[in-house]
């Protein structure tokens, strides 16, 4: 694999000197010198938002940055947790003085490593909660729901939660929000080929050119089954499926679909696959309120696509539609 870099080990450093530079309305800082935040912090008074995780997933986590959105992101290297300093600083970053929800994936090294952040953070008197995005269900069953890792539905929880945020409500409330967010959030996806890190002289794991992994994490992680490539319609339904036999939202329910690329997949195969997804979400008596579709989690090269639906009631669709900017997403008013 080919790569445009000019060092393996300043691609964080240089990746984020470049993100700032194009994007003013972020702000590079902290002890670690990994923390990403709102140039223009946001008022006193309003719960901040604070996440993190490993460099490699853009727009995710540094993206979201912004207002209606998070306000602050600790940054770890390539497919590794933000560590302890890091996340500290997402937090300070993040206080306006009414408490900070840490809103992340379910991933060992990040529960670590913000757990303790928000020990300490706490003697200094800032009060944290934390919501875990954990809504891949391919990771795990029904019955082990609190081991399900984080995919792309995190992109839905920060928008829920960054509207609640911005309405002023308490952190106790946002927190709530964000729960009842990742409760109405499934996702899965499916990997076509695989992704190497910028230090790794090989991929991190093998795909057969013939072959595709459904259900893969977007770090590699194993999924349901590996099989020959099927139509695109088949991997729709195999998608849509999956994620309709948790949620099952009844006839005339509405649903945000958000159909996600790994980095590697040209926007037409996604524009392939949404008209099958909409074709299913039609036929299932089901609305979708302002369906996404685009790169808004990537795992390097990746090939392949995930599918992320929430179910809505009307306080989670008037969330979602509340205004947000952030470098890599836009709702307009």
């Amino acid at each position: 694999m080919k790569k445009l870099i000019n060092d393996p080990s300043h691609y964080v450093e240089e990746m984020l000197a470049g993100l700032v530079a194009a994007h003013p309305e972020l702000t590079l800082g902290g002890e670690s010198g990994r923390c990403v935040s709102r140039a223009h912090p946001a008022a006193e008074g309003k719960v901040g938002i604070a996440t993190g995780g490993g460099s490699g997933h853009l727009p995710l986590f540094t993206g979201y940055v912004g207002d209606g959105l998070l306000d602050a992101c600790a940054v770890g290297n390539v497919f590794e947790g933000p560590n302890v300093q890091s996340c500290i600083d997402a937090i300070r970053a993040a206080n306006r003085g009414a408490g900070v929800l840490c809103l992340y994936g379910n991933y060992g090294g990040d529960r670590m490593n913000f757990d303790m952040a928000t020990e300490m953070t706490g003697l200094e008197g800032i009060d944290c909660e934390t919501v875990l995005g954990a809504d891949d269900v391919a990771s795990a069953g029904q019955e082990e729901a609190d081991k399900r890792r984080g995919v792309a539905g995190i992109v839905l929880l920060y928008k829920a939660a960054g509207a609640a945020a911005a309405e002023d409500r308490s952190l106790a409330e946002v927190a709530a929000v964000a729960r009842k967010a990742g409760a109405a959030t499934r996702s899965m996806g499916v990997a076509l080929s695989p992704c190497r890190v910028p230090t790794a002289e090989a991929p991190n794991f093998e795909i057969p050119e013939d072959q595709m992994e459904m259900g893969m994490g977007i770090h590699g992680e194993p999924g349901i089954w590996r099989a020959p490539v099927a139509r695109a319609d088949a991997v729709a339904d195999e998608l849509f499926d999956r994620i309709m036999a948790e949620l099952a939202p009844g006839r005339g329910g509405r649903v945000v679909p958000l159909l996600n690329g790994l980095g590697a997949t040209p926007l037409e195969e996604l524009y392939i696959l949404w008209r099958r997804i909409s074709m299913r979400l039609k036929d299932a008596g089901l609305q979708a309120v302002s369906p996404m579709v685009g790169n808004y989690v990537t795992s390097m090269e990746m090939a392949g696509a995930s599918l992320s639906i929430m179910t809505l009631d009307s306080e989670l669709e008037a969330l979602i539609r509340a205004p947000a900017a952030c470098p890599f997403w836009r709702v307009a008013a």
